[in-house]
């Protein structure tokens, strides 16, 4: 039988987290309830009081709700739940989480949520979960269900909901998860236009005993391989779509943030970069890109995604960033450039073909690079390429690195 807690505002939604709590019992399990409210007094019996919840990140609870300012009292929640939460996990109390939340009790439960380890049980249902739940996620799996209507009471739709929301955190917690895989990781980052290089080189890399984690660079992703570098469990890296440096530096919706590329210098792990599809800038419809750019060789990937090519000026900018953050790794780095093609569509005939902004870019390594840089005539899909990749990989894992530029 396992714990299962149920965290959100018993002052407001007490009802609604007591009834969830109820099909969790119905299903076998016990329940820990947590009040994270900050108004009235809760309406059902918690086993964590929101004075407790507090206490754990030495916030005086008391001193805040005097105020009478509830944006201080959420964001006094949103600092200590996730304080609380981890102790939690890391004490083996509990085995999943489930909240149930409108903007403010989102807010808090998610920020909980994402403090704890991935793969770890956490359902959120929201009225948030609809839209953009990017920042609630973050970098964790977190499962946002839509609670169709307002958390504000039991009717014929909120008790289905919450009871399939029920059913769900219990499935996630009985669920047995065998995981006898002991080979060292490999992470890479992959876009559509790298598909087949990222392929050929994961093949190439499990042949060898590694295990290869992809993610997609769709900023998340990327944020998401930072966060598993800098925990220590990754043996070496295979940044080869770096696409999300271009988006930081000219403002597409796909950007990591600044530090993209920086957990490898802080945990010290070999790393292969190449400057994979930093031909291009991600924006969405079509009539999202911003005028500015109006001018430029422009391709609609789909209907939800259209890309605006990098000019020369920004691919010297993003050669030089590229450089710098694999100067900065203490673990053996090499840079690889396709010179032929860096995305399936800046080929020769490709929409985003151009010698003039791909020369900038690989002028700009080479000139700032204090890292071993490899220079191959091929198309950044090709057998030729992936190969290299992993050979270089490979070699710098085993510790036999030289400097050296080809």
């Amino acid at each position: 039988m396992s714990v299962i807690a149920v965290l959100g505002t018993l002052d407001s939604k007490g009802a609604e987290h007591a009834f969830v709590a109820d099909q969790i019992r119905l299903r076998g399990h016990e329940v820990l309830l947590i009040d994270v409210g900050t108004g009235d007094d809760p309406t059902v019996e918690p086993g964590v009081s929101r004075f407790e919840v507090a206490a754990a990140a030495s916030v005086d609870l008391q001193q805040v709700l005097d105020r009478k300012d509830r944006g201080e009292c959420v964001a006094a929640m949103t600092r200590s739940a996730p304080v609380l939460l981890a102790q939690l996990v890391a004490e083996s109390r509990i085995s999943g989480v489930i909240s149930l939340g409108g903007g403010g009790g989102t807010a808090i439960a998610t920020a909980a949520m994402r403090a704890l380890p991935t793969g770890f049980p956490k359902v959120m249902v929201s009225t948030l979960a609809s839209g953009n739940t990017s920042h609630y996620v973050g970098t964790r799996d977190i499962v946002m269900i839509p609670s169709v209507v307002d958390v504000s009471g039991l009717n014929r739709v909120s008790r289905t909901i919450f009871t399939r929301a029920a059913g769900a955190i219990c499935g996630m917690v009985e669920s047995e998860v065998n995981i006898s895989d002991s080979r060292p990781i490999v992470v890479a980052s992959m876009f559509g236009n790298t598909t087949d290089l990222v392929s050929m080189a994961r093949e190439q890399l499990e042949v060898a005993g590694y295990e290869v984690l992809v993610f997609h660079a769709t900023g998340t992703g990327g944020r998401t391989m930072e966060s598993l570098i800098e925990s220590g469990m990754v043996a070496g890296i295979l940044d080869v779509t770096t696409t999300e440096l271009a988006d930081e530096l000219a403002g597409g919706v796909l950007t990591a943030g600044p530090n993209r590329l920086d957990a490898m210098s802080k945990a010290g792990v070999p790393a292969v970069l190449a400057p994979g599809c930093l031909d291009m800038i991600n924006f969405g419809e079509r009539d999202t890109v911003p005028s500015r750019f109006k001018n430029r060789a422009i391709y609609e990937h789909n209907a939800q995604v259209t890309l605006v090519r990098t000019s020369p000026e920004e691919c010297g900018q993003l050669g030089k960033i590229l450089a710098e953050k694999a100067n900065a790794n203490k673990a053996p780095a090499s840079i690889l450039i396709p010179t032929r093609a860096v995305s399936v569509i800046s080929a020769p005939g490709g929409v985003f073909h151009s010698p003039a902004a791909d020369s900038k870019l690989f002028e700009a390594i080479r000139k700032e690079s204090e890292v071993e840089v490899i220079e191959l005539p091929a198309e950044i899909n090709s057998e030729e390429f992936a190969a290299a990749c992993v050979k270089t990989l490979l070699r710098l894992m085993s510790g036999k690195f030289t400097l050296e530029s080809a």
